[in-house]
């Protein structure tokens, strides 16, 4: 079943929109918000953007290092938080720690990814990209839902990309294990992160949490980083001298304007009763239909499917509770 919500509900707002636009007159003072990835590309700016509008920004990093380094002078050091998401141990960990912090939360942004890596199993033989990009991110916030029911009004954003149309799960071998194709590894785990919206939305419906899948849109930023340069002019993203082509200048965002929907989503009174929907450039997005432009507007129907959702749920549960 596809969600009577999946339409859009005229923002205001477009794909060039600011956060500086979407936040006007939005006062996250005293809210606490937790943006994974929150200190590289689109998710510092998220970060930046969530701090300026008054909210403790809590930001889950690998490399914390890199983070601290980053984040000088936008979020206090007690706030890089350690978090490994293509590890359950350090995901488990961090959700404890969390939770027996007694700390609440009132925005949680599932903003880190990898993207279109070579084949690299984790340790527990799962496809690196569905590791990341779904089972870490389904581990904290299932996880962390105890503290986002302590807060009035909770939102959960989990990005998805607009890539989720190159597959969806494929339930034969979700971990490309008979055949690796990093594209469409990359795809079925953004297909993945859309459903999570979906099926904590059945979930938490009586919970007062509303949750939201988002496309931010193409950007520039280190999630290219295991694309070579010829890959990326093949794409149509880099002319032959290696700058920016002319498609991608007229079509790709800045990292601010990356952050825009993610933050709209995470604080926009325009949603109150709207959840569980995927949304682009500052809105709800539409059902994808056929045409030139259906790869890159509106949402396949396999991303927010609410039977899709729950299959994919329980899969997922399995699979954790496979190693203990």
């Amino acid at each position: 079943m596809i969600s009577e919500q999946q339409k859009p509900i005229d923002s205001g707002f477009g794909a060039k929109s600011e956060p500086a636009e979407v936040l006007k007159d939005i006062d996250l003072g005293g809210k606490v918000a937790m943006v994974t990835g929150g200190y590289s590309g689109i998710g510092l700016e998220t970060t930046r953007a969530l701090k300026e509008a008054g909210a403790r920004v809590l930001v889950p990093a690998r490399r914390k290092d890199v983070a601290a380094s980053e984040l000088s002078g936008i979020v206090d050091s007690e706030d890089i938080l350690d978090l490994d998401l293509a590890d359950p141990s350090s995901a488990q960990s961090f959700v404890d720690g969390f939770i027996d912090s007694g700390m609440s939360l009132d925005i949680l942004i599932n903003n880190a990814a990898v993207m279109a890596c070579p084949q690299m199993p984790t340790k527990e033989g799962w496809d690196l990209q569905f590791a990341v990009n779904h089972i870490g991110h389904f581990m904290i916030t299932k996880g962390l839902l105890p503290a986002l029911m302590k807060s009035s009004e909770a939102r959960i954003v989990t990005l998805s990309s607009t890539g989720h149309k190159l597959s969806g799960i494929q339930w034969d071998d979700v971990h490309f294990e008979n055949s690796y194709d990093k594209w469409k590894a990359y795809g079925q785990s953004k297909t993945a992160a859309s459903l999570l919206a979906v099926e904590i939305n059945e979930r938490m419906k009586d919970e007062n949490i509303k949750t939201y899948s988002v496309h931010p849109g193409g950007i520039f930023t280190p999630l290219q980083r295991h694309l070579e340069k010829e890959e990326m002019i093949a794409l149509g993203w880099l002319g032959e001298d290696g700058e920016l082509s002319e498609m991608a200048a007229a079509n790709f965002k800045s990292p601010t304007q990356g952050a825009s929907t993610s933050l709209w989503c995470a604080t926009s009174p325009m949603l109150d009763e709207v959840s569980g929907v995927y949304c682009e450039n500052c809105d709800v997005a539409v059902r994808q239909e056929d045409g030139p432009m259906a790869r890159y507007v509106g949402v396949a129907d396999w991303a927010v499917d609410t039977d899709e959702a729950a299959k994919l749920w329980d899969l997922t549960e399995h699979a954790l509770s496979a190693l203990n």
